[in-house]
């Protein structure tokens, strides 16, 4: 028996056993080994106490224990599947999930006849994630040889930036060369879909167009303007990726949202007649090796702009313009809207205008212009040559400063600022072009008798090309200005500035200067009667004047019944004597260019249409037109009207 087996036996109770056993055999046996054998002996005799054991009791803490176990799996599970789902989905989806941009192309540009001037078109840029990208740095090399970038360049660019996860390697692809790359299997390289903007007419439409910056927003011209309605609402795509970071599947069909394209616009230009204007710019500055100019035609009726073209000018689809950094705003900026100029004599129509409305003058009303100069206070006043006595519609004709500034400085100063105003002098035109400049009208308490001189004939105020078509366009509408548009049926009612007689009459005095002792024969435009003004002005530099000029022509056609306005303005033009800068010169030839084409362009019928139907001759474009006509005076009636002869 061992020792364990003996300390479970009740010694107390095998004691007092032992002792009442008869005594012969007590004695028998001696000290231990008569101890033991008695245990060995009597063993299996002896029975140990039994504690008594509790089932209900251990059942119970037992089914306690999985009670607890069970609950805590089960509030475990409630975490993980309802409070915390969302935590630990984005957990994961963080590591292997990933959220694709999806962009949505902008709207179309349409010229007014459904031409495409803008249309964007699928490129795709190439983006690495550099902290994979920086395990295989000897494949830089590659890469960098099929982007066509310096591998050390490009190198030090992954290493640089080792701790991001996204960067753009080359922008704007075509598709095929982007899939190219990819094919290298170079970890960490993927591709991102875009759109990039694509211009069919390229430089024609430059300036009016404007262009979009590397992530397809407007930066320039009406890009720019109509940016909100163009742009479209990006889609996105959920994928899952690998540990190269190359999407393997779509995560869920259900989370894709679909891109938006923008809006499309349609607008008042005619692509046809902006491509006429721009040739014919292009050929007066290249004849008169002129710095620059710009050419503005619009409908007289509503005030949409059908071309405004300007050079030097830049080609929008060129990512590298490959131009001098001092002569790129040169380049890209719309002068016809932006820059301004002193008009010269072109501002005398509205001169006269003011004269008219005044009382004071009537076309036939004389003034004095011997002997071709005028002194007014300090300041003398010029003409070309002397053309001597001459009516209200001569000055207009001979285009006399002497004889502008004696009928102005006759004007009360605030009338006369009224009048310019009210043709949208010293104001924007309103059209919505970005940056469009107001000129500069100074208010008429700055007005001395100088000053109101020379702002007769064109000097000490400015204007854009834009503002002086547009008030052309409203002595041609019978004294209604419109705001300019852009957006083709964008015009507006108009608004009446100066009385409809007034207007016809200045209309009239306008035609003579087309005739061929005027001072522009060369704005003729065959089958048409054309009315018009040249202007030759100095151009202003630090204070001062250069001997360079600005050639000015602002006309319409038909007369009988205008249509069309136009403005061109050539800047630098150059020569030895006045005739060769002149406005009549410089800027009327083109004015004709662009009408003759415009006209049958738009199917305008000529004037004696009856006559050039039937193979007779058409009207001669340099006839001097009758004046109308000067109401009856009632005798009865005593008039506030008077004939000034300064």
């Amino acid at each position: 028996m061992t020792k364990r087996e003996l300390f479970q036996f009740d010694l107390p109770g095998l004691r007092a056993q032992r002792d009442a056993q008869p005594a012969a055999k007590s004695q028998s046996v001696r000290g231990a080994r008569r101890w033991f054998d008695f245990v060995g002996g009597d063993a299996a005799k002896v029975k140990p106490r039994q504690t008594a054991v509790n089932l209900k009791r251990r059942l119970t803490v037992v089914l306690m224990i999985l009670a607890l176990a069970a609950t805590a799996l089960i509030v475990r599970a409630i975490d993980l599947q309802w409070v915390s789902k969302d935590f630990y989905l984005d957990q994961g989806d963080q590591r292997y999930v990933r959220d694709i941009k999806i962009d949505a192309p902008r709207g179309t540009i349409f010229d007014r006849n459904g031409n495409p001037l803008a249309v964007s078109t699928p490129v795709a840029s190439i983006w690495a994630d550099p902290s994979t990208l920086k395990e295989h740095m000897d494949r830089v090399p590659e890469l960098a040889k099929a982007l066509g970038l310096d591998a050390n360049a490009l190198a030090q660019k992954i290493m640089q930036r080792a701790d991001k996860q996204f960067v753009y390697l080359v922008r704007r692809l075509n598709p095929d060369q982007a899939d190219a790359i990819l094919k290298l299997g170079i970890p960490g390289i993927d591709k991102q879909p875009e759109f990039r903007r694509f211009y069919p007419n390229g430089e024609v439409t430059a300036h009016i167009l404007g262009k979009t910056d590397v992530d397809d927003r407007g930066s320039e011209g009406l890009e720019l303007a109509f940016n909100e309605s163009l742009t479209g609402k990006p889609g996105s795509k959920s994928v899952i990726r690998d540990l190269h970071g190359r999407a393997v599947e779509n995560y869920d069909i259900d989370l894709d949202v679909a891109p938006r394209p923008g809006g499309d616009l349609t607008l008042s230009i005619d692509k046809n007649i902006q491509y006429l204007a721009y040739r014919e710019l292009m050929g007066a500055i290249k004849d008169h090796k002129a710095a620059y100019g710009s050419i503005v035609v619009m409908d007289v009726t509503n005030g949409e702009i059908l071309a405004m073209v300007n050079q030097p000018s830049f080609n929008p689809n060129s990512q590298n313009l490959n131009i001098p950094a001092k002569d790129l705003l040169d380049h890209m900026r719309n002068r016809a809207a932006t820059d301004v100029v002193e008009p010269g004599s072109v501002a005398k129509a509205i001169t006269i205008s003011a004269a008219l409305e005044s009382g004071k003058w009537k076309p036939d009303s004389k003034v004095d212009t011997n002997p071709g100069t005028w002194q007014h206070y300090d300041h003398v006043v010029h003409d070309h040559r002397n053309v001597g006595l001459l009516t209200v519609t001569g000055v207009i004709t001979h285009s006399s400063n002497v004889g502008a500034a004696k009928i102005g400085s006759t004007l009360p100063r605030d009338q006369m600022w009224d009048m310019f105003h009210r043709f949208g002098f010293g104001e924007t035109t309103g059209s919505g072009f970005t940056g469009e400049s107001s000129g500069n009208l100074p208010i008429a308490k700055r007005w001395g008798p100088v000053e109101q001189d020379t702002i007769s004939y064109g000097y000490g105020f400015s204007v854009t090309p834009l503002q002086l078509a547009r008030a052309y366009a409203a002595i041609a509408n019978g004294g209604i200005l419109h705001t300019p548009t852009f957006v083709k049926d964008g015009g507006d009612e108009g608004k009446r500035i100066i009385d409809k007689k007034i207007a016809d009459q200045v209309l009239a005095m306008l035609r003579t200067v087309i005739a061929p002792d005027s001072t522009a024969p060369k704005a003729a435009v065959p089958n048409y009667f054309a009315a018009g003004k040249t202007g030759t002005s100095h151009i202003a530099h630090n204070g001062g004047y250069r001997n360079v000029y600005n050639s000015v022509f602002v006309g319409f056609v038909p007369a009988t019944n205008p249509r069309l306005v136009a403005a061109i303005v050539i800047s630098g033009a150059t020569g030895t004597d006045i005739v060769q800068y002149m406005g009549g010169t410089v800027a009327a030839p083109a004015f004709s260019g662009v009408m003759q084409g415009a006209l049958r362009l738009l199917d305008v019928p000529p004037d004696n249409v009856k006559n050039w139907y039937t193979g007779g001759p058409g009207p001669d474009p340099l006839a001097l037109p009758k004046l109308p006509p000067e109401p009856a005076v009632d005798p009865n009636v005593v008039g506030e009207i008077e004939t000034a002869d300064p």
